[in-house]
């Protein structure tokens, strides 16, 4: 019976392609993962945060690959074995049997692998996956996540209704604009959630960004202070420094229609454009 909740989301949303079916897949896993973990009392704790808390709370139109937490207060020892049996636990209810790779080691962002070789087999898909596809969710959880972040309680109907805890989208916007500013690497999907943000108003939390400054990057040890000159100045420093194509390129699989043709417009002109409307409406220091 409860294999058939997976099933009836199947067929309502009717997935066109293979790339999209796998995805939905997936994003079932990550949210009855997420049920299972509120079931086990890890929000008592910890706040779902980035791209998959946007998609699955709030909507965002873009496909997200890992499930990322902070923990409310720093604590180097939490360790993702006490939420392992919990998880499993929520997954076999679904008829789903998991592979469960704790991956945390002693890093500060603490990492478990949730594989699946089953819901294949016993699902009528449109796109089967092949017999040796896995589907593979990570979870990572931030265990000295800056300070500063505001919380909020959100409720999620799939595969039951349940509540989470969530990091507000002040507070997760400031944690964007540090991984555009500070990653080493280009990401596309961190371009295409700050014109989520900028478009619904969103301004960022700055005490959280400076926090998050100080604590890595190029700043480290010595947060700047931010206000909208600072922020200008160094977001469009970054826009006009990347290779835009390969910024598309990056994120065109996460996307469908018509977001995937939105990328034509990308550039420094445009970016440039986005930055001053977000930064006009924050207060100098």
């Amino acid at each position: 019976m409860s294999l058939d909740i997976i099933q009836e989301r199947l067929t309502r949303e009717r997935p066109a392609t293979a790339a999209k079916e796998h995805y939905l897949l997936r994003e079932i896993l990550q949210e009855i993962a997420l049920s299972g973990l509120a079931r086990g009392g890890f929000f008592e704790q910890a706040a779902f945060h980035g791209g998959s808390s946007l998609r699955i709370l709030h909507g965002l139109r873009r496909f997200s690959e890992d499930l990322d937490f902070i923990l409310k207060r720093p604590n180097a020892a939490f360790a993702w074995s006490r939420f392992a049996e919990a998880l499993q636990d929520e997954l076999s209810l679904f008829g789903v049997t998991l592979e469960v790779k704790d991956r945390s080691e002693v890093k500060t962002v603490k990492a478990l692998f949730l594989k699946d070789q089953s819901l294949g087999k016993v699902l009528r898909l449109r796109y089967p996956l092949r017999p040796e596809q896995k589907l593979t969710i990570k979870l990572e959880i931030d265990t000295r996540p800056p300070a500063g972040s505001g919380f909020e309680t959100r409720y999620v109907n799939f595969p039951v209704p349940f509540s989470l805890l969530a990091q507000d989208l002040a507070s997760g916007f400031a944690m964007k604009l540090h991984a555009l500013l500070c990653r080493p690497y280009v990401k596309g999907r961190d371009w295409f959630d700050l014109l989520w943000y900028v478009q619904r108003r969103v301004l960022p939390n700055t005490l959280v960004l400076d926090h998050a400054l100080a604590q890595q990057g190029p700043w480290q040890g010595a947060a700047p202070g931010v206000d909208g000159d600072w922020l200008e100045r160094e977001l469009l420093r970054k826009i006009v420094a990347l290779d835009w194509a390969a910024v598309r390129r990056d994120v065109e699989r996460f996307l469908d229609e018509p977001e995937r043709r939105g990328l034509a417009a990308w550039g420094v002109q445009f970016f440039s454009s986005q930055v001053e409307v977000l930064t006009q409406s924050i207060a100098p220091r």
